[in-house]
């Protein structure tokens, strides 16, 4: 048995673990190491001692805890904005659901059939987007991403359009309800967020220093892990020691 597992059996007896050896292992080497069994002495009496330390009264830190905590909005108002907010999204999904039906009457249309039925499908699918998050606010911000993009592209063309003279200003005011609904989700995914409380300091690390950390160990090997083993205890004695020494 080596020294390393030898102040691992003894490390582990002393915080009443199983030592993971047999005793009788732990013992013979004891018997023929001095230098383990010194270190299984002064880990016995750093265990002792640490036991017998009457635990200090520490300060009551919860005022400052509670007064570190974001402040909560009044319940009252907030319901009542959301609620307008939402009724708000129902009007215009229903008014883009009846855009969309047109399309799929057939003949009400003075685009080709196909191009008609498309138009027809995404103004359904903006109609559905609409009431879904008007119903479920929560889908607001997974909605985003697409309403945000095609708005700002539909927007774009139309206003070209309009000054080429390729679309009538009735066809372009239609899409109004589209700018409305895209607004409306918006608001209601930034009232519906949730609170970024931040990571806490010195938990996280960076790619590179945790990269650096693992490289580190790796490099060191096993006989560097059992030197920072082996001598644990040691520095603990020789930093408590002589005052502990003295009072007793």
């Amino acid at each position: 048995m080596g020294c390393a597992t030898c102040r691992e059996a003894v490390s582990a007896t002393l915080d009443g673990e199983s030592p993971g050896v047999p005793q009788r292992w732990v013992d013979e080497h004891l018997d023929g190491c001095l230098a383990c069994r010194g270190w299984a002495e002064a880990a016995a009496e750093v265990t002792r001692r640490a036991r017998l330390v009457v635990a200090q009264q520490v300060p009551d830190v919860t005022a400052a805890v509670l007064g570190r905590l974001p402040a909560v909005q009044v319940r009252g108002r907030r319901h009542w904005v959301d609620a307008v907010l939402r009724v708000a999204l129902l009007a215009v999904g229903a008014g883009q659901l009846a855009v969309s039906l047109p399309a799929f009457a057939g003949g009400s249309m003075p685009a080709p059939v196909h191009l008609a039925h498309e138009t027809g499908a995404w103004n359904l699918g903006l109609a559905a987007c609409f009431l879904g998050v008007a119903v479920l606010p929560r889908l607001a911000a997974g909605a985003l991403p697409f309403l945000l993009s095609f708005t700002a592209v539909l927007s774009w063309v139309t206003l070209r359009d309009l000054g080429a003279g390729h679309v009538h200003a009735d066809r372009a005011v239609g899409h109004l309800l589209l700018l409305g609904g895209a607004l409306l989700v918006s608001a209601l995914a930034l009232r519906n967020r949730a609170p970024r409380t931040g990571p806490v300091r010195g938990r996280l690390q960076s790619p590179g220093a945790w990269w650096t950390a693992v490289r580190d160990r790796a490099g060191a090997g096993p006989a560097a892990a059992g030197r920072q083993w082996s001598t644990a205890v040691p520095p603990v004695l020789r930093a408590e020691a002589p005052e502990e020494r003295a009072a007793a």
